[in-house]
């Protein structure tokens, strides 16, 4: 009776909510999971879960009366976890038919997502054969009962969730030593966590997700700061997307696809959300691909409508290659403004800020969100297709295996038409609850590790080109609050990796995306890294691999999971939606994959050259180079032969690089002497994409009309 009373209130103060209840199996040798919110969890699943079991607890917490008195009406075993016999306890239990609840963290989280994951817990799964439960907690962690340092804006009686997944288990792993074991034991485990974390998160639209990070860290919460200098709060963000979505909505049709030919500034991301809330699609067209690169774009995602800003372009210098554009509506937000009339600013400040829920025209997860334009280097560029729930997906699958938070402030320098800007720096700080700071170039390597230092910026994503120059021209501390530091779009130099050890004390975290895949796909992080890798593939994530002739190392990766586009954008058949074929994506890239899930890149299948019938990789003809010369960049490059098939070009900063010094670079690697470039041309800086790739297109070019 007392148990059923308690447990009426309790779902009536807190909203409790159980899911999942289809997944539960037999009680005998079950093994509860569950993730550590807050001081309410031992509770709470003592009373909602359907099963009985002994809670194991920390001898501590028997310290606290309060704690005492309410284990004492449940099963509980009080362990000391830097004991060595502790697990022996749980396993008897196990082993004995009963089941047990544990939390693999085994401290409550600071931070909101998965911490340390103790081998202990996994071991004892793997040893007794017993069935793993997760569950998933959410919401605690916003009660006065979680941890009041996490810097969480407590509330007095949140919404709580529990989320019961589908059951698993972890097989004894193959290893020489208990020691390995226990160890691979212990990553599975946290694999388990990572997935049972991603899957529990609910999937809403980009602009649902905006205002319930609004809802849970408050209006007045200061979020975002552009080059202004003007830090502006999630009331003020919203204010602007309301009133930029009414904009557009006045001069374009629900569903059109829309042209954002805009900088990286507050008023560009606010315009985003604005869009999606009145079911417009953003197209993030690249301003720096010249008139051709962006007509074709518009072309290819039958964009009729392009929007921009007078004083952008007359800054960035591209009124001129705007003018050049035909067919296209262009739209300046400056002549917009004059159109949001009295009626307007009625509507937005006595009905749409107050209840902006009603405002969104589209709820469909599953809805075009966004286009992005691959960088068409292998032709005309293609539009990437993405719906709310592949870019909501990868910011869930990311935020699963890395403890971005509210206490993080992001330095975002790469522009928001590229899928790493867009997804990672502009929308997911924001529903991730994080500071942002969003600056319009990466190029100013002078000026970003200052403004990274004065703004105290914990997190900074970039090539490796521009965290080299980055390094490079920053002092010491300017890094000195950097907690994460993230590689991508290009393979990390050994070089540059050792630059930011060596002055910073930073490790790098590399990882691999594209951009069909919204865009991340792998990720080094603290708790699994592996340098020479780009990590781990993210949870969800199915994966397959399939031999490519005349390559012996590695496959071709293809890849499936909720963060794949809806499909592309063809020039020769615009605005028509080509899904992948049966959820596939081939990545075009050629990688490894060894037996703990380290994911190590080969190359780009268009990244190896035929050279006397052998195929030989670029990347290989550019890692010699770094070898000879590390303090100056190479980018390798094909040229047509008639008796050789092609030729390797080798352009290089380092005017004295010759054969020699690369032919004992292949020597000391025991690379193939067919990588060593045939052709060395020395020229003073490598052509760049706006993204911060090197240009192998316009290499291309010059080598063909060498």
């Amino acid at each position: 009776m007392l148990l059923s009373l308690t447990r009426w209130i309790t779902r009536l103060l807190f909203r409790v909510e159980v899911t999942g209840q289809q997944h539960i199996p037999a009680p005998e040798k079950l093994l509860v999971i569950a993730n550590h919110e807050s001081f309410l969890d031992g509770f709470l699943l003592g009373l909602f879960l359907p099963v009985r079991t002994t809670f194991v607890v920390h001898t501590t917490v028997l310290d606290n009366w309060f704690f005492r008195r309410i284990l004492s009406y449940v099963p509980h075993l009080a362990v000391d976890p830097h004991s060595p016999l502790a697990m022996k306890k749980v396993i008897r239990l196990l082993e004995a038919g009963e089941s047990v609840m544990i939390f693999p963290e085994g401290r409550i989280t600071l931070t909101g997502s998965l911490m340390k994951v103790y081998a202990g817990p996994a071991f004892v799964a793997a040893k007794t054969g017993a069935t793993i439960l997760p569950v998933r907690i959410m919401g605690a962690a916003h009660s006065w009962f979680g941890r009041l340092d996490s810097g969480y804006p407590h509330q007095l009686l949140p919404k709580i969730t529990l989320s019961i997944q589908p059951p698993t288990h972890i097989p004894m792993p193959e290893a020489p030593t208990a020691k390995a074991r226990r160890r691979i034991a212990g990553e599975r485990m946290q694999r388990i966590m990572q997935e049972m974390l991603f899957t529990s998160r609910p999937i809403t639209t980009i602009y649902s997700a905006f205002l319930e990070a609004i809802k849970t860290y408050g209006r007045r919460t200061k979020v975002m700061e552009d080059a202004q200098m003007v830090e502006e709060s999630y009331g003020d963000l919203l204010k602007k997307s309301l009133a930029l979505g009414r904009l557009v909505g006045k001069i374009t049709r629900p569903e059109e696809t829309v042209g954002v030919l805009m900088p990286n500034v507050t008023n560009t991301v606010c315009l985003v959300f604005g869009m999606n809330a009145m079911r417009r699609i953003p197209a993030m067209l690249n301003y720096t691909a010249g008139t051709s690169g962006m007509q074709d774009a518009c072309a290819t995602a039958a964009i009729n409508t392009v929007i921009t800003s007078r004083k952008f372009l007359e800054t960035a210098k591209l009124t001129g290659a705007v003018e050049k554009l035909q067919h296209l509506n262009i739209v300046y937000l400056e002549d917009l403004r004059s159109q949001f009339t009295l009626a307007d600013k009625l509507w937005l400040m006595a009905y749409a800020i107050w209840l902006p829920r009603r405002i969104e025209k589209n709820r469909n997860p599953d809805a075009p969100a966004a286009v992005l334009f691959t960088s068409g280097s292998e032709g005309k560029p293609k539009g990437v297709v993405h719906s709310h729930r592949s870019i909501m997906s990868n910011i869930a699958q990311i935020r699963a295996v890395i403890d971005f938070s509210h206490k993080d402030k992001f330095m975002m320098a790469l522009p928001l038409f590229h899928a790493f800007g867009f997804s990672c720096g502009g929308i997911m700080p924001l529903v991730c609850g994080s500071k942002t700071f969003i600056y319009p170039s990466p190029l100013h390597y002078r000026v970003i590790p200052e403004v990274a230092y004065d703004r105290g910026c914990t997190v900074i994503f970039g090539t490796s080109t521009f965290l080299g120059n980055y390094a490079k021209f920053a002092h010491p501390y300017d890094f000195y609050k950097m907690r994460y530091v993230v590689a991508g779009a290009e393979k990390l130099s050994s070089e540059v990796r050792k630059l930011w050890m060596d002055k910073f004390g930073i490790r790098i975290l590399e990882g691999y995306g594209v951009t069909e895949c919204a865009p991340v796909l792998a990720v080094n992080t603290p708790m699994a890294h592996l340098a020479g890798t780009v990590g781990m593939l993210l949870p969800s994530l199915d994966y397959k691999l399939t031999p490519v002739p005349g390559i012996d190392e590695g496959g071709l990766l293809h890849v499936k999971g909720p963060n794949v586009m809806l499909g592309y954008y063809f020039y020769d058949h615009p605005g028509k939606l080509q899904p992948p074929s049966d959820g596939w994506y081939d990545t075009g890239d050629i990688v490894n994959i060894d037996r703990n899930g380290f994911v190590t890149i080969c190359g780009r299948v268009k990244r190896f050259a035929k050279v006397a019938g052998e195929m030989v990789s670029l990347e290989t003809a550019e890692q010699l180079a770094v070898i000879a010369s590390p303090g100056h960049q190479h980018a390798a490059t094909t040229q047509t032969d008639i008796q050789r098939g092609e030729n390797i070009v080798l352009y290089t900063t380092d005017p004295g690089l010759g054969r020699e010094p690369l032919t004992s670079a292949a020597k000391k690697l025991g690379a193939s002497e067919l990588a060593i470039a045939r052709k060395i041309i020395a020229i003073k800086t490598l052509p760049l994409l706006g993204t911060g790739k090197t240009d192998y297109v316009t290499l291309k070019q010059m080598a063909e009309s060498a």
